[in-house]
């Protein structure tokens, strides 16, 4: 067994594994070479490219994990719902769902063909062979629906927080519908040959835990619960040190954390469950002596859990340098 399935089934590898969120172009020059004339979503819809964006990380730095090249609103395309990606500014949705018939509208969109997600895992995984995971991804139902709702990213997500107090009907009729496609993306993907999941919910982090216990987390169990036995599940959030025991129970098998709660405060919440995470992505650019200390920090605090899977906090900053990525998985290696 690979050291990454190793550390989530809860036992300590001999060698610590380490994957990065975003590892899968965003900092790479091979990267910007093949998208060159591509959109991102086209990227994500083009078999052979995609298959190639998430080898190139494994190729150049040795990490212990693939993560699939795809973006959160993949299935939304895939389901024939009018959304882009921005330069400058992320997903824009032309449409949102403001009201309960615009919920009728958006939930009557499936998911047809995923093909071309099918074709482009299992070709990373001929190359990946045992040793090196593919992790499957999706975006949890409350970001999707919070990208739905807003239109774009949001600060604050007054919106969606408004729509769930204002129709609570068909709030959960929209995130039942968007935890079912992430539930469907995810069993495409593991179908086709990926070993573990995560589920990323960046937005989490702006619900208080009532909301989010009353109103998201039922959905999110459902998108675990689809692909429960079946592969290793990650839950990720951003600002969710309020949320992790809460995150916890939808049922997974790691938690990620960001980079803003240390990794031995978050064993003690959530005791017993291997963790994720969580160097900071600003000491990227602070030099290798800031870096290299924070990152045994990270991994002296990381043993407090059961195993540790070592990430970063949040996704690597497109302006990171990649050997400085190459030089700390080395380093993690190590220790």
């Amino acid at each position: 067994m690979s050291s990454f399935l190793s550390a989530l089934s809860g036992q300590r590898p001999e060698r610590l594994p380490v994957w990065f969120m975003r590892q899968a172009g965003r900092s790479l020059p091979e990267y910007k070479k093949v998208r060159e004339g591509t959109t991102i979503l086209e990227a994500c819809l083009k078999p052979d490219l995609a298959a190639e964006i998430t080898l190139q990380p494994v190729r150049r730095h040795h990490v212990d994990a693939a993560i699939f090249f795809s973006d959160i609103m993949t299935p939304l395309v895939l389901a024939g719902v009018d959304v882009d990606i921005k330069p400058g500014i992320g997903p824009v949705i032309d449409n949102p769902v403001r009201s309960a018939a615009d919920v009728e509208r958006i939930v009557a969109h499936r998911i047809e063909d995923a093909s071309a997600i099918s074709e482009a895992v299992r070709m990373v995984v001929a190359e990946l062979g045992e040793q090196t995971p593919l992790i499957g991804f999706a975006g949890a139902p409350f970001t999707l629906a919070a990208y739905l709702v807003e239109g774009r990213g949001s600060r604050d997500h007054l919106q969606a927080r408004a729509m769930m107090h204002a129709d609570p009907e068909a709030w959960h009729t929209l995130l039942n519908w968007c935890a079912e496609l992430s539930a469907h993306f995810l069993t495409v993907q593991i179908d086709a040959g990926a070993k573990a999941v995560q589920l990323f919910d960046s937005w989490a982090g702006a619900l208080s835990r009532d909301d989010y216990t009353e109103r998201v987390q039922q959905h999110s169990a459902k998108v675990m619960a689809a692909v429960e036995g079946r592969v290793p599940r990650i839950h990720f959030g951003v600002g969710t040190r309020h949320l992790l025991t809460e995150m916890a129970e939808i049922g997974v098998e790691t938690l990620g954390v960001d980079y803003r709660t240390p990794l031995d405060e978050a064993a003690w919440l959530v005791p017993g469950l291997p963790l994720q995470g969580n160097i900071d992505p600003a000491l990227l650019a602070a030099g290798w002596d800031a870096l290299e200390d924070h990152t045994r920090d990270v991994v002296r605090r990381g043993r407090a859990a059961p195993a540790h899977v070592v990430n970063l906090g949040h996704g690597v900053p497109p302006t990171t340098d990649p050997e400085v990525l190459t030089d700390l998985v080395a380093l993690i290696h190590e220790l």
